[in-house]
């Protein structure tokens, strides 16, 4: 097994092998998560710190349970209560919880960069739960562990990021790791929503649905960020729905055995119709949930295993 990474802070870094070694481990894991069985030991007599500094449920739950899952003693830092709101600087908290000496550290941050910065302060393993408009890597390879099992394979295929590209971290680690992985990647939504230059990324760029959906293995829809928006992006949400929301008549244009996806959490009537993000024939929603888990155990294991190698005395065998 290949994985050479100290963190886990994004996908531009990892090189395919190591990206087939988390996703090969991951595989394992939602097996073992399917069984009676599904604690295991790697993370045993370790310390993993959950910093969430943005509100999550799905991200930080499965981090959460993946821990828990593989024995490791795990820790919820409330941040809204915490001395950052008091006015503590983001490297003082680094290094107040690295005179802990924790061993994993999970962040995630609205500010793009902020994850980067708190990984050069402290002595741990960290990983990237999402920062601000960079990067959400597990996001990317609990798509790509999703798409690999309904496909049986993760090359070659032609795969469509639909919505609000311009503000998604999650679109732009899933580009990264998609092309990594020789695919064809569509980008497709309005103007507004397609940052400037996203044609010169090696993708393939497309203003209207239909067209950009047509003869697709994966069609990915995204949540409108409004939480981010500072502006009129779009005319109105049901203006969106009805050129760029994903129906029955939109998915038609994609291959007859398309699967559908959506990072969560789901407007219904505004990105994805509701009845068709519930079509077990083609949504796998619930399975990119699922997966969330297995990849995440799979990650702080290889992060473990490297950090223990670290941590070793010269010439012991971990």
């Amino acid at each position: 097994m290949t994985f050479r990474a100290r963190h886990l802070l994004g996908i531009e870094h990892l090189a395919p092998d190591e990206i087939y070694t988390l996703l090969d481990l991951a595989d394992r894991y939602a097996e073992m998560e399917r069984g009676s069985d599904k604690h295991g030991d790697a993370l045993q007599g370790l310390t993993q710190v959950n910093m969430f500094f943005e509100a999550s449920t799905r991200t930080q739950a499965s981090f959460e349970i993946a821990g828990k899952r593989l024995g490791a003693d795990v820790m919820n830092m409330a941040m809204a209560a915490s001395s950052v709101k008091k006015g503590e600087t983001l490297i003082d908290t680094a290094l107040t919880l690295n005179a802990m000496h924790p061993d994993l550290l999970v962040v995630r941050h609205p500010h793009s960069g902020a994850v980067n910065l708190l990984a050069e302060k402290v002595n741990c393993a960290v990983l990237n739960a999402g920062d601000g408009r960079h990067e959400h890597p597990t996001q990317a390879l609990l798509d790509a562990l999703t798409i690999r099992r309904a496909k049986g394979r993760l090359h070659r295929l032609n795969i469509a990021i639909c919505g609000d590209i311009a503000h998604s971290r999650v679109a732009r680690s899933n580009i990264l790791l998609l092309g990594k992985l020789e695919n064809r990647i569509r980008l497709i939504g309005p103007p507004t929503l397609i940052p400037s230059g996203a044609a010169d990324w090696g993708v393939e760029v497309y203003g209207d649905m239909e067209e950009g959906l047509m003869g697709c293995d994966v069609v990915m829809m995204l949540r409108l960020q409004k939480e981010r928006m500072d502006g009129g992006f779009i005319p109105s949400e049901r203006e969106y729905y009805h050129r760029f929301g994903l129906d029955a008549e939109k998915l038609a244009h994609a291959k007859p055995d398309a699967i559908v996806m959506h990072p969560g959490p789901m407007n219904r009537g505004v990105e994805i119709d509701g009845t068709l993000a519930d079509d077990i024939n083609r949504s796998v929603i619930q399975e990119q949930v699922e997966m969330g888990v297995a990849v995440r155990m799979a990650a702080m294991d290889l992060l473990a295993q490297n950090l223990r190698v670290a941590r070793a005395p010269q010439g012991v065998m971990v």
